[in-house]
Parts: C-alpha cells; structure tokens; sequence
C-alpha cells in the first residue's frame, strides 16, 4: 500500500492512540491479527511487544533504531568493521555530490522502513525526481498509531552507503536474529521471490523450522561458514536489552550491519504456528522490565 495512503486511512487511529494508547494497540491488534490483546497478563510474543512500546522506555532506542546514530553504538562495541561503506550524510537532498558518487550505491533515509533508493548506473538517475523524493520522506512521520514511539525521536537525515551485490542478485543474504537479554535464539532469513517475500526460520543449530511471520515459507539455505560470528556479534549488540532484532548482511563471508529493531513488525506480524508465538513470547521477560524500569 502507498505510504501516503497508508498514513491516511490510518488518521483516526492516530488521533485514538493520543488519546489512549492501550485501547487503540487494542483495537489495532484486534484489526491486524483478529485476536483480542491481554495487556494484563500478555504471554505471545506480539502481545509482549505491544506491552513493551507502552512500558519500556530505554532512552538509547531512539538512537539505535536510527540508521545513522546506530553507528556509534556498534563501533563503540568494537565492531567498526561490520559497519558498511558510508560515502555522505545530510539533512538537505540538495547537498548530495550526485557527481562525487562511485557507479552504484544505495541512498536511505534514517528513521523508517522501506525509505530507500538503490542506483545501479549512477549516469541513469533523475537527480531532482530523487531530491523530491527524498524531501517527501524526510517530512514524513513514522505512523504513530503503531506505537514505535522511539522512530523519528532522532532528526532523520539521508545517508549514501555502499552498494552491496546481494541488493541485485537477490541472494539470501539478510540474517536477522531474534535476541532476548542478549542471547540469541533464532535467524529468520529472508528473500525476493517472483511469489514475494518469503522467510526460512533456523534455530542456532541451523535446524530449519516450518515458522512463518507474516510471509511466505521460503526453501532451505545452507548454513553460512561464519554463523558462529554473526551469533558473536548479535549478542554483543543485544547485551542489555530484553529483545532485540538484529539484523545483519553476509555476503561471500563479509559479514556488514544491517539494522536493530525493538519491535518485530510492531507485533502485528501473523506468528504461525500459535506455539511459534508463545515460544518467542517465554524468552521475553517483561517481569523482569517492571523490576528494572
């Protein structure tokens, strides 16, 4: 659905969760998921996570689901290396060295989901149709009837990083890690396919699992070389946290950060088989959270 569309239809929500954030995540999740949201006594995993964006509030989550600031944090966690290729960041689509720029590269915007351009012939572009663009997301606000309240907290910006091949060739390359108080639990892999995106859950024994979160079941990947890696590293950016996604690229053994999530498609993702949900649900200590928070 077109973002702006999406914002749209999506006005009265917002107004709702203004006004009352726990009855409209209730109703939300009643419309996304068909199943009535127990706030009280939440035990799946997406009732956790709608407790968690109405009861945690660590002041570092705005910065690190900002794709940006993000940065310090992994290189304060001596993982520069992982960390891609930055070739410019900005506040003003207007500054950006179009001409400067290598053949191919990938521009995002910091604060959102899917506010990215991929240029493979950097002599095809429409520079102002990018620049417009680019503005338009820059103004646009994270949907606040989703109560990720920690997205936009920071000043979004544009940022230019190297281009990775997996973008084009559409290798299953993106591993993301479902981590809980710093241990890592389960990767779910993901990949275009002309039926759309499809996922392939693994437990750390690289066991695949018949789980789906709201996509497609996608085939068998074999085990990457240096998994043992990626599990080091996403437990070394999840220290601390009760949950984090981390997501990571590794292509051709070059393992490159992706992005932290907090909330796993803001815990509306249909989590099959219902076990699956509750599974993930018992790692996520939210009692744990009350005595600390």
């Amino acid at each position: 659905m077109n973002y702006k569309l999406k914002q749209f239809i999506l006005k009265p929500m917002d107004l709702l969760y203004k006004l009352n954030p726990e009855l409209e995540l209730k109703l939300m999740f009643w419309l996304k998921l068909g199943e009535i949201l127990d706030l009280k006594n939440p035990k799946t995993f997406n009732e956790k996570l709608q407790w968690i964006k109405l009861n945690y509030k660590n002041p570092l989550m705005p910065k690190l689901v900002d794709k940006y600031t993000v940065r310090n944090f992994v290189e304060e966690k001596g993982l520069k290396r992982i960390l891609n290729e930055l070739y410019w960041e900005g506040f003003n689509a207007n500054h950006i060295p179009f001409e400067e720029l290598p053949e191919k590269y990938v521009i995002k915007v910091t604060h959102g989901s899917g506010f990215n351009i991929i240029v493979t012939d950097k002599s095809s572009i429409d520079k102002q149709k990018i620049i417009k663009q680019l503005d338009e997301w820059l103004k646009t606000n994270f949907i606040p009837s989703y109560g990720e309240w920690f997205y936009g907290v920071e000043k979004p910006r544009i940022i230019i990083e190297k281009y990775l091949t997996g973008y084009e060739t559409g290798d299953p390359v993106d591993y993301k890690l479902f981590c809980f108080e710093g241990i890592p639990k389960y990767i779910r892999i993901e990949m275009l396919t002309p039926k759309g995106l499809e996922q392939t859950f693994y437990d750390l024994n690289w066991d695949k699992k018949d789980y789906t979160s709201g996509y497609y079941l996608g085939p068998s990947v074999k085990k990457p070389k240096n998994l043992d890696e990626m599990i080091e590293i996403a437990t070394k950016l999840s220290h601390g946290f009760p949950h984090v996604r981390v997501d990571l690229l590794n292509e051709n053994g070059k393992i490159t950060f992706g992005e932290m999530t907090f909330t796993n498609g803001a815990g509306f993702n249909k989590i099959k088989p219902r076990e699956f949900d509750l599974e993930l649900g018992s790692y996520l200590n939210i009692e744990k959270i009350k005595t600390n928070y």
